[in-house]
Protein backbone atom coordinates (compact mmCIF):
# COMPACT_ATOMS: atom_id res chain seq x y z
CA UNK A 1 0.00 0.00 0.00
CA UNK A 2 3.00 2.27 0.96
CA UNK A 3 5.06 1.35 -2.62
CA UNK A 4 1.45 2.24 -4.29
CA UNK A 5 1.20 5.51 -2.77
CA UNK A 6 5.13 6.59 -3.61
CA UNK A 7 4.46 5.50 -7.36
CA UNK A 8 1.16 8.25 -6.93
CA UNK A 9 2.89 10.53 -5.76
CA UNK A 10 6.05 10.15 -8.32
CA UNK A 11 3.63 10.02 -11.26
CA UNK A 12 1.92 12.83 -10.03
CA UNK A 13 5.31 15.19 -9.27
CA UNK A 14 6.08 14.17 -12.65
CA UNK A 15 2.99 15.09 -14.38
CA UNK A 16 3.02 18.67 -12.16
CA UNK A 17 6.99 18.63 -13.79
CA UNK A 18 5.70 17.90 -17.45
CA UNK A 19 2.76 20.41 -17.17
CA UNK A 20 5.15 23.05 -15.78
CA UNK A 21 7.54 22.47 -18.77
CA UNK A 22 4.39 22.94 -21.13
CA UNK A 23 3.75 26.11 -19.74
CA UNK A 24 7.33 27.63 -19.90
CA UNK A 25 7.57 26.86 -23.42
CA UNK A 26 4.00 28.14 -24.16
CA UNK A 27 5.45 31.69 -22.52
CA UNK A 28 8.65 31.51 -24.68
CA UNK A 29 6.81 30.87 -27.82
CA UNK A 30 6.84 33.95 -29.97
CA UNK A 31 3.36 34.94 -30.78
CA UNK A 32 2.15 35.00 -34.87
CA UNK A 33 2.48 39.40 -34.69
CA UNK A 34 6.15 39.12 -32.69
CA UNK A 35 7.26 36.52 -35.45
CA UNK A 36 5.95 38.67 -37.82
CA UNK A 37 8.08 42.03 -36.36
CA UNK A 38 11.14 39.98 -35.91
CA UNK A 39 11.42 38.38 -39.17
CA UNK A 40 11.12 41.96 -41.40
CA UNK A 41 13.98 43.36 -38.79
CA UNK A 42 16.18 40.14 -39.34
CA UNK A 43 15.64 40.17 -43.30
CA UNK A 44 17.02 44.29 -43.24
CA UNK A 45 19.67 43.46 -41.33
CA UNK A 46 20.82 41.15 -43.51
CA UNK A 47 20.08 42.87 -46.34
CA UNK A 48 22.26 45.73 -44.80
CA UNK A 49 25.24 43.60 -43.60
CA UNK A 50 25.10 42.42 -48.06
CA UNK A 51 24.91 45.71 -48.78
CA UNK A 52 27.83 47.21 -47.17
CA UNK A 53 29.86 45.01 -49.00
CA UNK A 54 32.62 46.55 -51.34
CA UNK A 55 31.08 44.05 -54.52
CA UNK A 56 27.57 45.63 -53.84
CA UNK A 57 28.96 48.97 -54.77
CA UNK A 58 30.17 50.31 -58.70
CA UNK A 59 33.29 52.31 -56.90
CA UNK A 60 33.97 48.72 -55.11
CA UNK A 61 33.70 50.80 -51.34
CA UNK A 62 32.22 49.88 -47.99
CA UNK A 63 28.89 52.02 -47.93
CA UNK A 64 28.39 53.45 -44.46
CA UNK A 65 25.97 51.28 -42.36
CA UNK A 66 23.08 54.06 -42.14
CA UNK A 67 23.00 54.32 -46.16
CA UNK A 68 22.92 50.50 -46.43
CA UNK A 69 20.43 50.64 -43.62
CA UNK A 70 18.01 52.91 -45.08
CA UNK A 71 18.20 51.21 -48.45
CA UNK A 72 18.08 47.90 -47.05
CA UNK A 73 14.43 49.06 -45.06
CA UNK A 74 13.11 50.65 -47.80
CA UNK A 75 13.67 47.55 -49.85
CA UNK A 76 11.85 45.20 -48.09
CA UNK A 77 9.29 47.36 -46.61
CA UNK A 78 8.31 48.56 -50.31
CA UNK A 79 8.88 51.96 -50.14
CA UNK A 80 11.33 53.24 -52.39
CA UNK A 81 12.87 56.37 -51.08
CA UNK A 82 16.57 56.19 -51.14
CA UNK A 83 20.13 57.89 -49.85
CA UNK A 84 21.92 56.56 -52.84
CA UNK A 85 20.62 56.37 -56.78
CA UNK A 86 19.69 52.72 -57.46
CA UNK A 87 20.93 52.88 -61.14
CA UNK A 88 24.37 54.48 -60.68
CA UNK A 89 25.42 53.80 -57.30
CA UNK A 90 24.57 49.86 -56.88
CA UNK A 91 26.39 47.51 -58.86
CA UNK A 92 24.53 44.50 -60.25
CA UNK A 93 24.90 42.30 -57.66
CA UNK A 94 23.71 45.19 -55.18
CA UNK A 95 20.92 45.74 -57.27
CA UNK A 96 19.70 41.93 -56.98
CA UNK A 97 20.21 42.26 -53.34
CA UNK A 98 17.93 44.82 -53.27
CA UNK A 99 15.63 43.22 -56.09
CA UNK A 100 15.48 40.08 -53.76
CA UNK A 101 14.67 42.18 -50.70
CA UNK A 102 11.78 43.84 -52.92
CA UNK A 103 10.29 40.17 -53.93
CA UNK A 104 10.59 39.37 -49.84
CA UNK A 105 8.82 42.30 -48.35
CA UNK A 106 6.44 42.39 -51.20
CA UNK A 107 5.13 38.91 -50.42
CA UNK A 108 6.24 38.93 -46.61
CA UNK A 109 8.70 37.68 -45.01
CA UNK A 110 6.26 34.54 -43.64
CA UNK A 111 4.90 33.74 -46.79
CA UNK A 112 8.51 33.34 -48.39
CA UNK A 113 9.48 31.35 -45.04
CA UNK A 114 6.60 29.05 -45.82
CA UNK A 115 6.86 29.00 -49.72
CA UNK A 116 10.38 27.26 -49.27
CA UNK A 117 8.60 24.16 -46.54
CA UNK A 118 5.96 23.57 -49.36
CA UNK A 119 8.66 23.00 -51.79
CA UNK A 120 10.82 21.31 -49.56
CA UNK A 121 7.51 19.04 -49.12
CA UNK A 122 7.33 19.45 -45.61
CA UNK A 123 3.97 19.71 -43.49
CA UNK A 124 2.83 23.29 -42.08
CA UNK A 125 2.14 23.37 -38.15
CA UNK A 126 -1.15 24.71 -37.04
CA UNK A 127 0.72 27.47 -35.32
CA UNK A 128 2.35 28.58 -38.93
CA UNK A 129 -0.72 27.98 -40.20
CA UNK A 130 -2.12 30.78 -37.57
CA UNK A 131 0.91 32.77 -38.76
CA UNK A 132 0.90 32.79 -42.69
CA UNK A 133 -2.60 33.86 -41.99
CA UNK A 134 -2.00 37.02 -39.67
CA UNK A 135 0.42 37.70 -42.33
CA UNK A 136 -1.49 37.77 -45.40
CA UNK A 137 -5.10 38.84 -43.30
CA UNK A 138 -6.53 35.80 -44.29
CA UNK A 139 -10.22 35.50 -42.80
CA UNK A 140 -9.57 32.12 -41.81
CA UNK A 141 -6.85 29.44 -41.11
CA UNK A 142 -8.65 26.67 -43.13
CA UNK A 143 -7.62 26.94 -46.84
CA UNK A 144 -4.34 29.47 -46.05
CA UNK A 145 -1.89 26.20 -47.87
CA UNK A 146 -3.89 26.31 -51.07
CA UNK A 147 -4.11 30.41 -51.11
CA UNK A 148 -0.24 30.63 -50.22
CA UNK A 149 0.45 28.74 -53.57
CA UNK A 150 -2.20 30.79 -54.87
CA UNK A 151 -0.47 33.73 -53.93
CA UNK A 152 3.10 32.32 -55.41
CA UNK A 153 1.83 31.06 -58.82
CA UNK A 154 0.23 34.27 -59.20
CA UNK A 155 2.83 36.55 -58.21
CA UNK A 156 5.63 35.05 -60.39
CA UNK A 157 3.10 34.63 -63.48
CA UNK A 158 2.12 38.17 -63.54
CA UNK A 159 5.86 39.55 -62.71
CA UNK A 160 6.37 37.34 -65.73
CA UNK A 161 4.11 39.06 -68.02
CA UNK A 162 4.77 42.87 -67.34
CA UNK A 163 8.21 41.85 -67.82
CA UNK A 164 7.90 40.00 -71.36
CA UNK A 165 5.18 43.51 -71.93
CA UNK A 166 7.57 46.01 -71.00
CA UNK A 167 11.38 44.11 -72.66
CA UNK A 168 10.78 45.52 -76.07
CA UNK A 169 10.80 49.09 -74.91
CA UNK A 170 13.74 48.38 -72.62
CA UNK A 171 15.94 46.30 -75.31
CA UNK A 172 15.70 49.20 -77.57
CA UNK A 173 16.87 51.35 -75.53
CA UNK A 174 19.19 49.61 -73.26
CA UNK A 175 20.09 46.14 -75.82
CA UNK A 176 20.71 42.72 -73.83
CA UNK A 177 20.81 45.04 -70.40
CA UNK A 178 17.31 45.91 -71.21
CA UNK A 179 16.18 42.09 -69.83
CA UNK A 180 17.39 42.80 -66.34
CA UNK A 181 16.04 46.31 -66.48
CA UNK A 182 12.66 44.65 -67.41
CA UNK A 183 12.76 42.10 -64.47
CA UNK A 184 13.62 44.53 -62.44
CA UNK A 185 10.86 47.39 -63.09
CA UNK A 186 8.37 44.38 -63.12
CA UNK A 187 9.16 43.11 -59.57
CA UNK A 188 9.69 46.50 -58.14
CA UNK A 189 6.14 47.67 -60.07
CA UNK A 190 4.17 44.69 -58.62
CA UNK A 191 5.47 45.01 -55.17
CA UNK A 192 4.36 48.40 -55.19
CA UNK A 193 8.36 49.14 -54.43
CA UNK A 194 9.32 52.35 -56.97
CA UNK A 195 12.72 51.58 -57.26
CA UNK A 196 14.28 51.69 -60.42
CA UNK A 197 17.39 51.30 -62.68
CA UNK A 198 17.89 53.85 -64.96
CA UNK A 199 19.58 56.80 -63.50
CA UNK A 200 23.38 57.28 -64.21
CA UNK A 201 26.20 59.55 -62.82
CA UNK A 202 24.98 62.23 -64.62
CA UNK A 203 20.88 62.16 -64.64
CA UNK A 204 20.39 61.08 -60.78
CA UNK A 205 17.10 59.53 -59.94
CA UNK A 206 14.83 60.25 -62.76
CA UNK A 207 12.36 57.46 -61.82
CA UNK A 208 10.70 57.13 -65.32
CA UNK A 209 10.36 60.89 -66.30
CA UNK A 210 11.93 59.37 -69.90
CA UNK A 211 8.98 57.23 -70.23
CA UNK A 212 6.17 59.75 -69.83
CA UNK A 213 4.67 59.85 -73.29
CA UNK A 214 5.51 55.84 -73.72
CA UNK A 215 2.04 53.84 -73.54
CA UNK A 216 3.53 51.15 -73.10
CA UNK A 217 6.05 51.69 -70.21
CA UNK A 218 2.75 53.76 -68.71
CA UNK A 219 0.20 51.01 -68.98
CA UNK A 220 2.49 48.48 -68.15
CA UNK A 221 3.50 50.23 -64.45
CA UNK A 222 0.38 51.11 -63.76
CA UNK A 223 -1.38 47.79 -64.38
CA UNK A 224 1.03 45.96 -61.50
CA UNK A 225 0.75 48.12 -59.18
CA UNK A 226 -2.83 48.24 -59.45
CA UNK A 227 -3.05 44.19 -59.62
CA UNK A 228 -0.54 44.14 -56.63
CA UNK A 229 -1.99 46.78 -54.47
CA UNK A 230 -5.78 45.50 -54.28
CA UNK A 231 -4.54 42.21 -52.39
CA UNK A 232 -4.82 38.41 -53.52
CA UNK A 233 -7.87 37.92 -51.45
CA UNK A 234 -9.33 39.59 -53.95
CA UNK A 235 -7.74 38.25 -56.58
CA UNK A 236 -8.69 34.96 -55.43
CA UNK A 237 -11.98 36.26 -55.14
CA UNK A 238 -11.91 37.08 -58.52
CA UNK A 239 -10.59 33.54 -59.92
CA UNK A 240 -13.25 32.11 -58.02
CA UNK A 241 -16.22 34.11 -59.15
CA UNK A 242 -15.33 35.62 -62.42
CA UNK A 243 -17.63 38.37 -63.60
CA UNK A 244 -20.16 37.55 -61.00
CA UNK A 245 -19.75 41.09 -58.94
CA UNK A 246 -22.48 39.75 -56.66
CA UNK A 247 -21.24 36.64 -55.67
CA UNK A 248 -18.02 38.89 -54.29
CA UNK A 249 -17.09 39.36 -50.73
CA UNK A 250 -18.23 41.98 -49.17
CA UNK A 251 -14.25 43.43 -48.62
CA UNK A 252 -13.38 42.73 -52.34
CA UNK A 253 -16.58 44.78 -53.03
CA UNK A 254 -15.42 47.86 -51.12
CA UNK A 255 -11.88 47.15 -52.31
CA UNK A 256 -12.71 47.31 -56.02
CA UNK A 257 -15.14 50.03 -55.33
CA UNK A 258 -12.86 52.78 -53.40
CA UNK A 259 -9.49 51.76 -55.55
CA UNK A 260 -11.20 52.66 -58.92
CA UNK A 261 -12.72 56.07 -57.02
CA UNK A 262 -8.93 56.59 -55.70
CA UNK A 263 -7.78 56.48 -59.21
CA UNK A 264 -10.57 58.49 -61.62
CA UNK A 265 -11.15 61.27 -59.28
CA UNK A 266 -7.56 62.14 -58.85
CA UNK A 267 -6.68 61.27 -62.09
CA UNK A 268 -9.14 63.92 -63.64
CA UNK A 269 -8.07 66.20 -60.86
CA UNK A 270 -4.16 66.49 -62.12
CA UNK A 271 -5.74 66.65 -66.02
CA UNK A 272 -7.21 69.98 -65.14
CA UNK A 273 -4.76 71.26 -62.69
CA UNK A 274 -1.53 69.89 -64.12
CA UNK A 275 0.21 68.69 -66.98
CA UNK A 276 -0.97 71.50 -69.65
CA UNK A 277 2.72 71.82 -71.77
CA UNK A 278 2.45 68.24 -72.41
CA UNK A 279 0.06 66.77 -75.76
CA UNK A 280 -3.13 65.40 -74.83
CA UNK A 281 -2.40 61.63 -75.00
CA UNK A 282 0.92 62.21 -72.75
CA UNK A 283 -1.20 64.23 -70.39
CA UNK A 284 -3.80 61.85 -70.08
CA UNK A 285 -1.30 58.93 -69.33
CA UNK A 286 0.68 61.48 -66.89
CA UNK A 287 -2.33 61.96 -65.00
CA UNK A 288 -3.71 58.58 -64.89
CA UNK A 289 0.10 57.68 -63.54
CA UNK A 290 0.33 59.98 -60.79
CA UNK A 291 -2.90 59.07 -59.85
CA UNK A 292 -2.31 55.41 -59.32
CA UNK A 293 1.58 55.68 -58.16
CA UNK A 294 1.03 57.47 -54.72
CA UNK A 295 -1.08 54.71 -53.37
CA UNK A 296 2.34 53.14 -52.68
CA UNK A 297 3.78 52.68 -55.91
CA UNK A 298 6.68 55.37 -55.77
CA UNK A 299 7.79 55.54 -59.43
CA UNK A 300 6.82 59.08 -61.24
CA UNK A 301 6.86 59.72 -64.78
CA UNK A 302 6.61 63.39 -63.83
CA UNK A 303 8.76 66.75 -62.13
CA UNK A 304 7.10 66.35 -59.06
CA UNK A 305 8.20 69.84 -57.78
CA UNK A 306 6.85 71.40 -60.76
CA UNK A 307 2.86 70.18 -59.65
CA UNK A 308 0.77 72.77 -58.21
CA UNK A 309 0.51 72.94 -54.64
CA UNK A 310 -2.93 71.46 -54.55
CA UNK A 311 -2.19 68.28 -56.38
CA UNK A 312 0.88 67.34 -53.79
CA UNK A 313 -1.68 67.62 -51.04
CA UNK A 314 -3.76 65.55 -52.87
CA UNK A 315 -0.88 63.22 -53.13
CA UNK A 316 -0.14 62.96 -49.75
CA UNK A 317 -3.47 61.93 -48.71
CA UNK A 318 -3.20 59.46 -51.87
CA UNK A 319 -0.04 58.56 -50.16
CA UNK A 320 -1.14 57.65 -46.73
CA UNK A 321 -4.23 55.96 -47.92
CA UNK A 322 -2.38 53.35 -49.66
CA UNK A 323 -3.48 50.01 -50.82
CA UNK A 324 -5.54 47.21 -50.05
CA UNK A 325 -5.02 44.61 -46.96
CA UNK A 326 -3.37 41.32 -47.88
CA UNK A 327 -1.45 43.25 -50.60
CA UNK A 328 2.13 44.06 -51.51
CA UNK A 329 1.22 48.15 -50.65
CA UNK A 330 1.53 49.64 -47.65
CA UNK A 331 -0.59 53.02 -45.98
CA UNK A 332 -3.73 52.96 -43.84
CA UNK A 333 -5.35 50.70 -46.63
CA UNK A 334 -8.62 51.15 -48.33
CA UNK A 335 -10.84 49.51 -46.36
CA UNK A 336 -9.76 51.88 -43.15
CA UNK A 337 -10.99 54.86 -45.52
CA UNK A 338 -13.91 53.13 -46.72
CA UNK A 339 -15.14 52.14 -42.90
CA UNK A 340 -14.57 55.47 -41.63
CA UNK A 341 -16.51 57.10 -44.38
CA UNK A 342 -19.26 54.89 -43.79
CA UNK A 343 -19.57 55.38 -40.44
CA UNK A 344 -19.53 59.17 -40.81
CA UNK A 345 -22.24 58.52 -43.41
CA UNK A 346 -23.80 56.19 -40.59
CA UNK A 347 -23.94 58.83 -38.33
CA UNK A 348 -25.47 61.55 -40.32
CA UNK A 349 -28.49 59.80 -40.93
CA UNK A 350 -28.37 58.64 -37.68
CA UNK A 351 -28.06 55.03 -38.07
CA UNK A 352 -26.53 52.31 -35.40
CA UNK A 353 -23.72 50.93 -37.86
CA UNK A 354 -21.56 51.26 -40.95
CA UNK A 355 -22.77 48.98 -43.71
CA UNK A 356 -21.57 48.09 -46.88
CA UNK A 357 -23.90 46.30 -49.84
CA UNK A 358 -26.50 45.37 -47.65
CA UNK A 359 -23.90 44.16 -45.14
CA UNK A 360 -23.26 45.82 -41.89
CA UNK A 361 -20.10 46.25 -40.11
CA UNK A 362 -19.15 45.37 -36.89
CA UNK A 363 -18.10 48.04 -34.42
CA UNK A 364 -14.97 46.84 -33.64
CA UNK A 365 -13.71 47.19 -37.16
CA UNK A 366 -14.96 50.94 -37.24
CA UNK A 367 -13.09 51.11 -33.56
CA UNK A 368 -9.66 49.61 -35.23
CA UNK A 369 -10.23 52.17 -38.20
CA UNK A 370 -9.89 54.74 -35.74
CA UNK A 371 -7.17 53.76 -34.18
CA UNK A 372 -4.88 53.26 -37.45
CA UNK A 373 -6.64 56.50 -38.98
CA UNK A 374 -4.77 58.35 -35.46
CA UNK A 375 -1.78 56.19 -35.26
CA UNK A 376 -0.81 57.03 -38.87
CA UNK A 377 -1.37 60.71 -38.56
CA UNK A 378 0.22 60.66 -35.56
CA UNK A 379 3.31 59.74 -37.19
CA UNK A 380 3.31 61.12 -40.61
CA UNK A 381 2.88 64.79 -38.62
CA UNK A 382 5.04 64.27 -35.34
CA UNK A 383 8.12 62.65 -38.04
CA UNK A 384 7.53 65.94 -40.06
CA UNK A 385 7.71 68.72 -37.46
CA UNK A 386 11.34 66.57 -35.96
CA UNK A 387 12.64 66.94 -39.37
CA UNK A 388 11.88 70.32 -40.38
CA UNK A 389 12.65 71.47 -37.42
CA UNK A 390 16.27 69.76 -37.41
CA UNK A 391 16.88 70.47 -41.04
CA UNK A 392 15.39 74.14 -41.34
CA UNK A 393 13.03 72.77 -43.96
CA UNK A 394 9.42 74.00 -44.44
CA UNK A 395 6.92 71.67 -43.11
CA UNK A 396 5.17 70.92 -46.30
CA UNK A 397 8.09 69.47 -47.92
CA UNK A 398 8.92 67.09 -45.26
CA UNK A 399 4.89 66.07 -44.64
CA UNK A 400 5.44 64.95 -48.36
CA UNK A 401 8.55 63.23 -47.41
CA UNK A 402 6.97 61.17 -43.73
CA UNK A 403 3.56 60.46 -45.88
CA UNK A 404 5.67 58.59 -48.70
CA UNK A 405 7.38 56.82 -45.87
CA UNK A 406 4.65 55.85 -43.28
CA UNK A 407 2.50 55.02 -46.11
CA UNK A 408 5.56 53.06 -47.89
CA UNK A 409 5.28 54.99 -51.46
CA UNK A 410 9.07 56.53 -51.99
CA UNK A 411 7.83 59.63 -53.71
CA UNK A 412 9.74 62.24 -52.83
CA UNK A 413 10.60 66.04 -53.45
CA UNK A 414 14.15 65.76 -53.97
CA UNK A 415 15.19 66.31 -50.00
CA UNK A 416 15.66 62.37 -48.78
CA UNK A 417 18.86 62.22 -49.85
CA UNK A 418 20.08 65.41 -48.34
CA UNK A 419 19.15 64.46 -44.69
CA UNK A 420 21.22 63.73 -41.91
CA UNK A 421 21.44 61.17 -40.35
CA UNK A 422 19.14 61.72 -37.08
CA UNK A 423 16.01 62.59 -39.98
CA UNK A 424 17.39 59.35 -41.75
CA UNK A 425 16.36 57.26 -38.75
CA UNK A 426 13.00 58.47 -38.27
CA UNK A 427 11.95 57.63 -41.73
CA UNK A 428 13.43 54.26 -41.34
CA UNK A 429 11.42 53.79 -37.83
CA UNK A 430 7.87 55.22 -40.30
CA UNK A 431 8.71 52.69 -43.26
CA UNK A 432 9.33 49.81 -41.04
CA UNK A 433 5.82 51.24 -38.88
CA UNK A 434 3.86 51.58 -42.19
CA UNK A 435 4.89 47.81 -43.45
CA UNK A 436 4.30 46.17 -40.54
CA UNK A 437 1.81 48.13 -39.34
CA UNK A 438 1.32 49.54 -36.03
CA UNK A 439 -1.28 47.69 -34.53
CA UNK A 440 0.94 44.60 -35.41
CA UNK A 441 3.64 46.19 -33.29
CA UNK A 442 1.18 46.85 -30.65
CA UNK A 443 -0.29 43.30 -30.42
CA UNK A 444 3.25 41.71 -30.17
CA UNK A 445 4.00 44.07 -27.15
CA UNK A 446 0.60 42.96 -25.98
CA UNK A 447 -0.26 39.33 -26.90
CA UNK A 448 1.41 38.00 -23.49
CA UNK A 449 -0.34 40.57 -21.64
CA UNK A 450 -4.15 39.03 -19.69
CA UNK A 451 -6.65 41.62 -20.00
CA UNK A 452 -9.15 41.47 -17.71
CA UNK A 453 -12.77 41.00 -17.80
CA UNK A 454 -13.99 44.21 -15.29
CA UNK A 455 -15.55 47.15 -16.83
CA UNK A 456 -14.98 50.44 -15.75
CA UNK A 457 -18.27 52.81 -14.94
CA UNK A 458 -19.58 54.57 -17.72
CA UNK A 459 -20.31 58.06 -18.63
CA UNK A 460 -21.26 60.03 -21.62
CA UNK A 461 -19.24 63.09 -23.05
CA UNK A 462 -20.12 65.13 -25.66
CA UNK A 463 -18.78 64.57 -29.26
CA UNK A 464 -18.65 67.65 -31.67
Amino acid sequence: MFGLRTINLSCNSQVVRMMSEEVVCRKRRLSSFQIIILGFAGVILLGALLLMLPISATARCVTPFHEALFTATSAVCVTGLVVQDTGSYWSVFGQAVILTLIQIGGLGVVTVAASFALLSGRRISLMQRSTMQDAISAPRVGGIVRLTRFILRGTFLIELIGALAMLPVFCRDYGWRGIWMAVFHSISAFCNAGFDILGTNNNLYPSLTGYVQNPVINITIMLLIITGGIGFLTWDDICENKLHFHRYRMQSKVILVTTLTLIVFPALFFFFVDFDALPLGARVQAALFQSVTPRTAGFNTVDLPAMSGASLGVMILLMLIGGSPGSTAGGMKTTTLAVLLSNAAATFRQRDSAQFFGRRVDCSAVKTAATILTMYLALFFGGAVFISVYENLPLSHCLYETASAVGTVGLTLGITPQLHIPSQMVLIALMYLGRVGGLTLIYAAVSSKKTGSAKLPQESITIG
